[in-house]
């Protein structure tokens, strides 16, 4: 970080960056990863345009750079102090610790229907729901935003019902569609005909 401000110099905050100093931050990336570890989520919030994130450095080399960068380095002395870290699948941290008398889970899954871009996996609707199941009967505090609307769909779970899965037995197609090098999603169509019987 203390590099890259070098390096960004006393260009306005906010301000996108020359090429040639986008140039040069990128050499200094690159360098920083043959020799250690990049953190380029964190990169993102300091060089991209708000709200973008990349994993790689060749997905950071396509950006154009802002001056986002923090003025001030990180103070975090005694910050997690006394604090056990683990690293471990959500499912095993909560089966380890459900029980625990005290204990508060800190919930902050990647949003419903929100960029999940940045995380190494695919998260499908059952992985958003699944995570809910840290909630029921401990203490929690719990991350989304409006634009999930995942308050809306439990409160609609839990006051609808169906007789049964409306797409049990039905037919499936998928068609990939590319939008840009960077954007793609699949199309799914479902169908079913009735018996008349």
């Amino acid at each position: 970080l203390a590099d890259l401000r070098q390096l960004a110099g006393v260009l306005p905050k906010g301000q996108r960056l020359p090429d040639d100093v986008r140039d040069r931050i990128l050499r200094r990336v690159k360098e920083e990863e043959l020799t250690g570890f990049v953190d380029y989520i964190t990169l993102s919030s300091w060089l991209l345009f708000s709200g973008r994130y990349v994993t790689s450095f060749e997905q950071l080399a396509k950006q154009g750079f802002y001056n986002n960068l923090r003025q001030e380095p990180y103070r975090a002395d005694g910050y997690l102090e006394g604090v056990e870290i683990v690293q471990a699948d959500y499912h095993e941290l909560f089966e380890q610790y459900r029980h625990a008398v005290g204990g508060v889970f800190i919930v902050d899954p990647p949003y419903l229907s929100t960029e999940v871009g940045a995380y190494k996996c695919y998260w499908k609707l059952g992985d958003y729901l699944d995570v809910l199941k840290v909630l029921d009967g401990q203490s929690y505090v719990y991350f989304s935003s409006t634009k999930s609307q995942i308050v809306e769909l439990m409160d609609w779970v839990t006051t609808s019902t169906f007789s049964c899965n409306p797409f049990a037995d039905a037919e499936r197609r998928e068609q990939s569609v590319t939008i840009n090098h960077s954007a793609h999603y699949t199309d799914i169509m479902l169908f079913k005909a009735q018996s008349s019987l």
